[in-house]
């Protein structure tokens, strides 16, 4: 059963990373900086709060491609003395850093906007450049969310921009119905109303991504498994008496290791206690869909046999 195990080890670590196209980000990211720059300036000459939310917004999106290429490419270089691991973890920081910009940026652009409806701040608004620039930032992030929607279905941090992008382009659409309102009726407090509705969207959108994230860098158990299910499992081997001191956790999107003590029923030999231990991580992977175990088997040894290690 030696071959499992090698085979787990050896076949799995690649293909999981999304092979992100340089050329494509870099169209996103351009794009993105051209919406940001026209649309601050807009604000600036419009007096508009909430094409300064989708603007800030921009930004981040600008920040979040930018970051989840970096990581990518972080990511796929190979470990070495000083990084055992590589730069695995990089795409879930990125993903954790992009979330949380979004959650300060709407928290501030909420704040902006309630002392402009609660001092009565009625601002005049120009709703005509607010519409021109809303609608081309539709455009533009539509057109950088269809080039990046692959790689958001497999990857945590690419999901995170893919998250900026699209609710960018939902608020864009708002900002554009504000302007028209603001052009056509004068209601410029809209505008403050909408800046508010898009950050609480933002909130939204981004809370259980920076959730999500928190988890795999705090090395907690991941989603969906069940530890009591797993050792009980394990337990059932044969050569095996108990499974303690358990740790599991995510490297990354979808690296997933355990580490477990394997108390031995019986004295074996090192040949016989690696058949076990065989067994133990082909369960792990056909059963599991864990494909990283390092396993400790020890035999009459004086520990704390609790699942999980209180030391």
């Amino acid at each position: 059963m030696a071959h499992t195990h090698n085979h787990n080890h050896d076949d799995h670590h690649e293909h999981h990373l999304p092979e992100l196209r340089g050329t494509t980000l870099f169209v996103a990211i351009l794009l993105n900086v051209l919406i940001t720059v026209a649309q601050i300036v807009g604000a600036i000459f419009s007096h508009s709060l909430s094409l300064m939310t989708d603007a800030l917004h921009n930004l981040s999106d600008v920040m979040a491609l930018g970051l989840s290429y970096v990581a990518n490419r972080l990511a796929k270089r190979k470990p070495t003395q000083k990084q055992s691991f590589g730069y695995k973890r990089a795409e879930i920081l990125a993903a954790f850093i992009n979330a949380s910009t979004l959650l300060g940026i709407s928290l501030y652009l909420i704040i902006e906007a309630a002392e402009r409806i609660f001092t009565s701040k009625n601002v005049e608004v120009g709703g005509e450049i607010v519409m021109w620039l809303a609608g081309f930032s539709i455009i533009a992030n539509g057109l950088s969310v269809l080039l990046i929607q692959k790689d958001a279905k497999s990857s945590m941090n690419m999901k995170a921009a893919y998250l900026h992008l699209f609710s960018d382009m939902l608020t864009s659409i708002a900002v554009l119905i504000g302007g028209y309102l603001m052009s056509r009726f004068g209601w410029f407090w809209v505008d403050s109303v909408l800046s508010v509705g898009i950050a609480i969207y933002l909130i939204v959108t981004s809370w259980s991504l920076v959730i999500g994230a928190t988890q795999v860098l705090m090395q907690f158990t991941p989603k969906g498994i069940d530890l009591d299910k797993i050792t009980e499992r394990l337990s059932k081997v044969p050569g095996v008496k108990n499974i303690h001191h358990v740790h599991i956790w995510q490297l990354t999107d979808h690296e997933i290791h355990f580490e477990a003590h394997v108390d031995c029923a019986d004295d074996l030999k090192i040949s016989e206690v690696d058949k076990v231990l065989d067994e133990i991580r082909a369960l792990l992977h056909h059963n599991f869909h864990i494909h990283h175990a390092t396993l400790q088997p020890e035999y009459r040894v004086c520990d704390d046999k609790s699942l999980i290690a209180h030391g």
